[in-house]
């Protein structure tokens, strides 16, 4: 991932340095549990980790050994051995590569997920003193971008609220289903390895046993999760595409904070945009994208190849370093965004009282009209609105048809926006509690 779009303790965990210290103790952890069961000399597994233990690894010297080798893990550890010495043969004793490599994948997905939730938990907390700050906020509800009826601005940021609180939820499962370790050498059976090595190690490295690897960890695993990840990037461009049409300059009710000294165009001074939450509906497109990959991932060959490979070395660090990146930005636009509660009671007063519509219709089904009828009264009063700029109570009051039914009291009380309202409680109660 670029760096403009990179933090740095999360790109700290896919950097070089970082996988082959993971390499480095998944090893090391695996002589621990041969010397306890008496395969390889308690010495040796000592003095694999005095003298590699806190050494750094030359990732120059690694590459260089690779570009002959043409094989990663055997680069790593034949340049551990010019560290350790001798003990170094100990190493590795009946595993194989994707022992190493999936099981640091692992725990690199399980570290990354632990830095998303907490950019989760923080954008929950914002979120929650927003929704707060403007429970009572009236502002105008749409469907198909068209006004329908009152809510307030505090419900929207609620059901954000819930939203992502289903994400944490979703990311914590899918964090356990990644956590796995695969110790299990050559098509998992562990003819080589004794299972109590892969138990050892994945007690070290805070991982769970994969019950069949069939010398590689399930890819189905790994699909879920980066489809995760997919989902919480949805959820953060239905966010950010709200708040672009609410910065919209006909709509106005909200707006990104824009900061002393900042521009919005090169050729148009005046220009405020919604910079933020349009590269967040980008940054959302590209998390998406990491998702179908990691579903063909699926199916390998038999017991295992390393179609995969590739493909996880790319999206592993893009779809959560990308993430990480859009759970903090959007963080900060919710912080500071601009709210404008006199735009919104404008907005909602534009059309002269057409969101009562349904209360109006509701009142005349009670009073003993048919609901055809009832429907076609209020939209021919509606009409007049929409194309003539009409007061919508003042139609209603001068139709014949409509008094017949209600009186001016019945008709006024159904243009009392506290009605829409007077359930905002329950639902903070249902997201937040009492």
């Amino acid at each position: 991932m670029i760096p403009r779009y990179s933090r740095p303790e999360m790109t700290a965990i896919w950097s070089p340095e970082t996988r082959f210290r993971i390499w480095f103790e998944i090893e090391a952890h695996a002589c621990d549990a041969l010397a306890e069961i008496g395969v390889i000399p308690a010495e040796a597994a000592k003095t694999i980790w005095e003298k590699a233990g806190s050494a750094t690894f030359d990732i120059g010297r690694i590459d260089e050994i690779e570009r002959e080798t043409k094989h990663d893990v055997i680069a790593f550890l034949t340049h551990v051995s010019e560290i350790v010495g001798p003990q170094a043969r100990f190493l590795h004793q009946g595993m194989t590569s994707s022992d190493v490599l999936d099981t640091c994948f692992s725990v690199q997905l399980a570290r990354a997920s632990d830095i998303l939730l907490a950019g989760l938990d923080a954008l929950l907390a914002t979120l929650k003193k927003r929704a707060h700050e403007h429970r009572d906020t009236v502002t105008i509800g749409r469907s198909h971008g068209i006004h329908a009826e009152p809510t307030t601005f505090g419900v929207k940021l609620a059901q954000a609220y819930a939203e992502f609180a289903r994400c944490r939820d979703r990311l914590v499962n899918a964090r356990a289903e990644i956590a796995t370790c695969a110790i299990s050498g050559a098509v998992g059976t562990f003819a080589n390895v004794d299972p109590r090595v892969e138990a050892h190690v994945a007690d070290k490295l805070g991982l769970s046993i994969e019950p069949v690897s069939t010398q590689v960890i399930p890819r189905d695993r790994h699909a879920m999760y980066f489809a995760t990840l997919g989902v919480i990037a949805s959820s953060i461009e239905r966010l950010a595409t709200e708040i672009r049409h609410l910065q919209r300059t006909e709509v106005l009710e909200a707006e990104e904070y824009f900061s002393p000294g900042q521009k919005g165009s090169s050729a148009m001074p005046h220009k405020r945009n919604p910079v933020l939450t349009e590269n967040l509906t980008g940054l959302a497109r590209m998390v998406r994208a990491y998702a179908m990959p990691a579903m063909e991932n699926v199916a390998l060959w038999h017991e295992r190849d390393i179609s995969h490979s590739s493909v996880e070395r790319m999206i592993g660090p893009d779809a959560t370093i990308t993430l990480d990146f859009a759970l903090a930005r959007l963080t900060g636009v919710i912080e500071k965004l601009v709210v404008y509660p006199q735009n919104m009671e404008a907005n909602l007063n534009r059309y002269r009282g057409l969101v009562h519509s349904q209360r109006v219709l509701l009142a005349l089904t009670q009073a003993g009209v048919s609901r055809e009828d009832a429907y076609r009264l209020v939209q021919r009063n509606a009409m007049r609105v929409w194309e003539d700029g009409k007061d919508f109570l003042t139609e209603l009051l001068a139709d014949k048809e409509v008094r017949a039914a209600l009186s001016e009291e019945e008709i006024r009380d159904k243009f009392d926006l506290g009605y829409h309202t007077k359930h905002v409680g329950t639902i903070f109660a249902r997201v937040f509690g009492t």
